[in-house]
């Protein structure tokens, strides 16, 4: 092979490598424009659900504020928060179409449930999109995060009424597929010890610490707490 042609095979080399590295940049790009796109998409509806929990009032079936609630589990039987007296519990709300938040939620718990497997802590995940997440839903899609069956429970039931057990017994807004980053910890009493944002690593750690000490037996001084509404 002459000089020539040596300096023609380098040029068309070259020409191909920037040509790849050009149309991997330019995939990338796409694909984080895309991402952006989604994750706009997915603030603007958490917007207009939050807009529309706030305008529509929750219809209050009988006299007053729920303190008690029962649900339907991915197992098709019904759970109340009597039955769950006695062992401390973590509830989340979620919905199983949500294609980031949730997952990156369950994906918390899901460490919490390895760390805590068999100590006597259950994880409570609430669907907000009923429609959608009936228990047959649930069960297959537990399987993604290896739920156990008695120690994760998923649950699901009438919107107004998950309306209602997010806003009057655990504090939180819920609305049709709109939720907050938020886990509640219930202590074997029933009630709430303190209210932690999952993603801030602060918040999480200082979760499992209480947790920890609940099954301790150890008093929590949720003042201490800055999750905590209280």
């Amino acid at each position: 092979m002459n000089r020539t042609a040596m300096h023609v095979m380098v040029i068309l080399i070259t020409g191909m490598v920037i040509g790849l590295i050009a149309r991997s940049r330019r995939i990338e790009r796409e694909q984080a424009e895309a991402a952006q796109v989604q994750m706009e998409a997915e603030v603007a509806e958490a917007a207009v659900a939050a807009q529309t929990a706030a305008k529509e009032p929750v219809v209050v079936e009988g006299d007053g504020w729920l303190s008690e609630f029962e649900l339907t589990e991915r197992n098709g039987e019904t759970v109340s928060s009597k039955e769950l007296l006695g062992q401390p519990y973590v509830v989340s709300f979620f919905f199983t179409t949500c294609p980031s938040t949730c997952p990156m939620q369950n994906e918390k718990l899901k460490i919490l449930q390895e760390e805590f497997y068999g100590k006597g802590v259950r994880f409570l995940s609430i669907s907000c999109d009923p429609e959608i997440d009936t228990p047959e839903v649930l069960s297959e899609y537990a399987k993604r995060f290896e739920a156990d069956k008695d120690q994760w429970l998923f649950l699901t039931g009438e919107l107004n009424y998950i309306r209602r057990v997010g806003a009057e017994v655990f504090r939180l807004p819920v609305n049709r597929r709109f939720h907050t980053d938020r886990f509640v910890l219930v202590g074997a009493d029933g009630e709430i010890v303190a209210l932690y944002e999952w993603p801030e690593p602060e918040q999480f750690d200082r979760l499992k610490k209480d947790i920890g000490k609940l099954l301790a037996g150890e008093k929590i001084d949720d003042s201490k707490d800055e999750g905590n509404d209280s």
